[in-house]
């Protein structure tokens, strides 16, 4: 028997499994690039369902699911939009900037991923970053050497202890006391969440080394101090005085409660941010997250001191809870306040949160102006001298003033007028008093050797004030005020604008 040679057109049985190797891999690649491809899914469903669904749609005429594809289209192409408007304004943004600011905030973006990566490292039983607590030195523990100064300090804390026990007979729980009813008194500022004058009165407690007080408020604070509510407040007014009065005592006292309950209804404020500019709004019901403006304030604007005065609080509680989103947002409201035209380089008093635009061009130093300017010097010696946005933006802000509003009386009497669409009001409101200690406080790092000028500028603006009190019995007797109100007229009108018989 002979072996029939094999066919020239033949394989062998390796070559065969070889061929069927290489197929088997050409098969697994095409079938791999069809389901791993970036939307493989459209792709598939377009290569095989295609025609189909054509023939379909042809026969029964329906034009449904054309609309759907046009009414997502539409939304595509406005997110588009929307991000190519970002993306101007950012730029914009970046090409008015020095080289020099441009470095520092990639190295402020560096220091923030390098810091939210911290904070997201060790946590504590309630979800926060573990803290190593260090209590500031100089608190407490101190007495004064001059004998007129120990005077004096016993005698405010002998007015404090006064004040806080009549507080606690007559109104322990409320958010504030009326001296002559003696009885409690709650404001709509803030909704239904009480105890405003315990969370207040905290840090001067524990700073006047009234201790026994101090553990008392302490204790109501953990077991009454509640913010689920479904209630209306102020977001100025709960930020400075509970969300401030928690986060003074935490770092005086280094206990956690007061840490959690201020981030607890930092985290319920969050919401007032929710506007088209980021502008938070003045009102916010603190169970629906639903916020507004003040029906007042110039075509539903928001105030400057209102969302210029949340600064301190939002950058330590980002620090404290480890939620980035808190400095984010007040950040985010110089972005806002640096893409706007100042007039005279005067910051107006309103500005509206849907559009970005300044409301009525009223600009003022005291009553819905003031506090602003004193968080913009805070945040920068808050950061120890290095955010040097801050520092920039008070220093500019007070050289505005300077020109456009700062005036003498007739009597010698140096004074902060009012600023409306190009005229001065010569007037200066009894709130813009504070604004002599805020530039003293600033004058040392005054640019230029500015700090001689401002100190002299902030003793005058202090003596102005003064006199306002000092003068005050002497302007009412022939008006026959009574004492009760006294304050409040005249250190509105101050005595730049004369009442009877009063000195100018």
């Amino acid at each position: 028997f002979f072996r029939r040679p094999p066919s020239p057109t033949s394989f062998r049985l390796t070559e065969k499994f070889i061929l069927l190797l290489v197929f088997s891999a050409f098969i697994t690649l095409c079938f791999g690039a069809i389901f791993f491809l970036p939307d493989s899914s459209k792709l598939l469903s377009g290569v095989f369902f295609h025609s189909s669904a054509v023939e379909t749609n042809t026969r029964t005429g329906t034009d449904s699911v054309s609309n759907i594809a046009i009414g997502t289209d539409e939304k595509i192409l406005a997110k588009i939009r929307k991000d190519h408007e970002k993306a101007l304004v950012e730029a914009k943004d970046t090409l008015q900037k020095r080289p020099d600011e441009i470095k520092q905030e990639i190295q402020n973006d560096k220091e923030k991923v390098s810091q939210e990566n911290r904070w997201k490292g060790a946590r504590n039983d309630n979800n926060l970053p573990v803290i190593e607590y260090v209590r500031p030195p100089g608190a407490t523990g101190h007495e004064p050497a001059d004998p007129e100064t120990k005077e004096r300090r016993a005698k405010i804390k002998e007015m404090m202890k006064f004040a806080w026990d009549s507080y606690k007979r007559y109104a322990w729980g409320s958010n504030e006391l009326r001296p002559v009813s003696k009885q409690g008194h709650s404001s709509n500022l803030f909704g239904s969440i009480k105890g405003a004058t315990i969370v207040d009165a905290l840090d001067t407690l524990y700073i006047m080394e009234m201790y026994e007080d101090f553990d008392m408020a302490t204790e109501w604070v953990e077991k009454n101090l509640d913010f689920n509510v479904n209630a209306e407040v102020s977001v100025f007014e709960v930020n400075i005085r509970f969300v401030g009065g928690l986060l003074s005592a935490y770092y005086l006292s280094g206990k956690e409660v007061f840490r959690k309950k201020a981030i607890e209804l930092g985290e319920k404020l969050l919401p007032a941010f929710k506007t088209p500019t980021g502008i938070p709004w003045a009102l916010l019901n603190l169970k629906s997250g639903i916020g507004r403006n003040w029906p007042w304030a110039s075509g539903g604007s928001s105030i400057l001191a209102e969302y210029g005065t949340l600064h301190l609080e939002f950058m330590h509680l980002s620090k404290l809870s480890g939620n980035p989103a808190f400095a984010e947002k007040v950040m985010n409201i110089r972005k806002v306040l640096n893409r706007l035209d100042k007039p005279q380089g005067l910051y107006p008093n309103y500005l509206n949160p849907n559009s970005g635009q300044w409301g009525q061009h009223h600009v003022s130093v005291g009553g819905l102006g003031d506090s602003f300017y004193e968080y913009l010097l805070k945040a920068w010696l808050m950061s120890d001298k290095t955010d040097d946005e801050g520092k920039k933006l008070y220093y500019d802000a007070l050289k505005a003033i300077e020109t456009s509003l700062i005036r003498k009386s007739s009597g010698g009497l140096t004074y902060i007028a009012e600023w409306k669409g190009g005229l001065l009001e010569h007037k200066m409101g009894h709130l813009t008093c504070f604004a002599g200690g805020m530039i003293a406080l600033g004058a040392d790092g005054a640019p230029e050797d500015q700090t001689g000028h401002q100190m002299e500028q902030a003793a005058e603006i202090a003596r102005t004030c003064h006199e306002s009190y000092a003068r005050t019995s002497e302007c009412v007797r022939p008006v026959g005020l009574t004492a009760a109100i006294v304050p409040d007229v005249i250190h509105r009108v101050i005595p730049l604008v004369p009442l009877q018989h009063c000195p100018t």
